[in-house]
């Protein structure tokens, strides 16, 4: 199958013109935008790029949380031609202030909150400072820039008299190989790294989700937007290639509570749901495990269990607004157990991968394809390899190719070439098998692997998995604390004191159970003791441990 490139933002002029009329963008609960009105703040925010005197190329920062306005944003910079540059809004100040001088960002989109934390005096490049609510300027290098918003209105009367419509839309024509986005990681190593994309990766993943995925999407189907829209998972495919289609995106612009995404599915009732594993897990150990634990005698009857299996799975479909085609996860290794327990009732879900440096798809398979723990096969014009003597069997990294890929690291040649083998495959870090039908089974990340006492290759997140499904463990990390394993532990303590539990008698309990945790372990990963955190690990906005800031060695 050839890969044939075409213009991301004409693919958007196309989806706003046969659109003009539909619900493009809401806030939960709040506002909501039609296609045409995402396009009328698009044309005034180019009319101010262009009298700001943004160039094509120059970078626009933006750092929000989720919210429509986060999208109108992003897509005028993107059809203007400038490289938007998404920040995580749970970054600290030092943090942003380093990450848009460090982008040479031009204009900063920015909330309230995020605002308030911040100097423009850290940021000397900076021209604009524009609020995402209002589109008020907040701060500008040159006093009429002022007088420009202020006649923003009058400015877009004057270019359009005869009222703006779907015919005036010209938006820049992108090439493949060219500059889209900058993105910066935020994974659980630590440091974060511009993440340079081109628009062909950026078409690659929409043609993927438009055409190849099996999904049944079509202009107005529901999504809602939980993951962050600064992440490329969310970015991708909770937003992008929703408006290439003419999709209804409905931001969750609250903290996304279990409470608050059940709420919002049981509103909106979405065709497609992204997810991390995460979300999928609280789920099963708050509301099915108790009912599992409770009916154990039965469901080992293979009618009743069949029934019961059955009734589970209608409720919770009913649960997720009932009219999804399936559930995608990515973003993090899914509990095996929990994964099990879905296939075993035959629940639409499926897990893939990607990383942000692949924008971000790499594998997937639809659900009543895939096949237990893998995360599915490489997707339309990606190829994958295992770096391994007995790929089948033997754990290697996995490595890619295709258009996909990421063009390097921002400012960061050493970091770029590291990335790259001498054949140009992008070493994706992680280590895995790949079966004889192609599809992929991860065994973690190869920066985090403990060597055994005899040289055996440890995968903390496999010990993990076993830890996490103790009752009354909130979530666990596997370390190296020279040269033995410790599992550190968040223990579920609310739940444990709803149940009558004091935090010392749980303790006790959770550190009574190791010898039950090592006998599902092999011999030379047995772990030597569990330390108990007052706190929850401090967390990536994907909900990922950042692991860096536990290591021992």
């Amino acid at each position: 199958m050839e890969f044939k490139f075409s213009s991301v933002n004409k693919m958007l002029e196309s989806s706003f013109k046969a659109n003009w009329d539909r619900p493009a963008l809401s806030n939960y609960q709040g506002v909501t935008l039609s296609y045409g009105e995402v396009a009328s703040r698009v044309a005034k925010l180019h009319i101010a790029f262009e009298q700001c005197g943004l160039k094509r190329s120059d970078k626009v920062a933006i750092c929000s949380k989720n919210q429509a306005n986060w999208g109108v944003s992003f897509l005028a910079a993107l059809t203007y031609g400038a490289i938007p540059v998404p920040i995580l809004h749970e970054f600290k100040p030092g943090n942003v202030h380093y990450l848009v001088n460090h982008s040479e960002a031009k204009v900063l989109f920015v909330d309230e909150t995020v605002w308030e934390g911040l100097n423009p005096e850290e940021m000397p490049e900076l021209r604009v400072v524009v609020q995402v609510n209002t589109f008020k300027f907040l701060y500008a290098q040159n006093e009429s820039y002022y007088d420009i918003r202020a006649h923003l209105n009058e400015s877009f009367g004057k270019k359009y008299p005869d009222s703006f419509g779907p015919e005036h839309l010209d938006y820049y024509e992108d090439t493949a190989d060219e500059l889209a986005v900058i993105n910066y990681t935020s994974g659980s190593s630590g440091f974060s790294k511009g993440v340079m994309i081109p628009y062909r990766a950026i078409f690659s993943n929409v043609m993927f989700a438009r055409e190849h995925a099996e999904l049944p999407l079509k202009a107005g189907s529901q999504v809602v937007s939980m993951l962050p829209s600064a992440h490329m998972y969310g970015f991708a495919f909770e937003f992008m290639f929703e408006m290439t289609i003419g999709m209804h995106v409905h931001y969750l612009t609250r903290v996304p509570s279990p409470k608050i995404i059940m709420q919002a599915m049981s509103d909106i009732k979405p065709d497609i749901i992204i997810a991390v594993p995460l979300i999928i897990e609280k789920v099963y150990k708050s509301k099915l495990k108790p009912v599992i634990d409770k009916n154990k005698v039965f469901m080992s009857i293979p009618i009743i269990d069949k029934l019961i299996l059955g009734k589970i799975r209608s409720e919770l479909v009913k649960s997720f607004g009932g009219r999804f085609d399936e559930i995608i996860l990515g973003g993090a290794a899914f509990n095996p157990e929990v994964e099990a327990f879905f296939k075993k009732m035959n629940f639409p879900y499926t897990v893939g991968y990607g990383m942000t440096e692949c924008a971000p798809i790499i594998a997937y398979a639809h659900w009543d394809k895939a096949k237990l723990y893998s995360c599915g096969k490489p997707a339309p014009w990606m190829q994958i390899r295992v770096d391994s003597p007995d790929p089948q069997n033997i754990s290697g990294e996995v490595q890619v190719y295709g258009p996909n890929v990421m063009l390097g690291y921002y400012k960061n040649d050493e970091a770029t070439e590291q990335s790259f083998t001498e054949d140009g495959w992008f070493r994706t870090g992680d280590m895995g098998v790949i079966d004889e039908d192609g599809y992929l089974f991860l065994r973690g990340r190869s920066k985090c692997m403990i060597l055994g006492p005899s040289g055996q290759n440890i995968y903390p997140e496999e010990l993990e998995a076993v830890v996490n499904n103790v009752t009354y463990v909130g979530d666990s990390l596997v370390i190296d604390d020279h040269g033995s394993i410790v599992a550190l532990v968040y223990p579920d303590y609310h739940t444990a004191g709803v149940d009558g539990i004091s935090r010392e008698k749980l303790e006790e309990r959770l550190a009574a159970a190791l010898p039950e945790i090592n006998k599902e372990l092999p011999k030379y990963a047995q772990i030597k003791k569990i330390e108990f955190l007052p706190e929850d690990f401090e967390r990536t906005p994907k909900k990922s441990i950042k692991r860096y800031l536990y290591q021992r060695n």
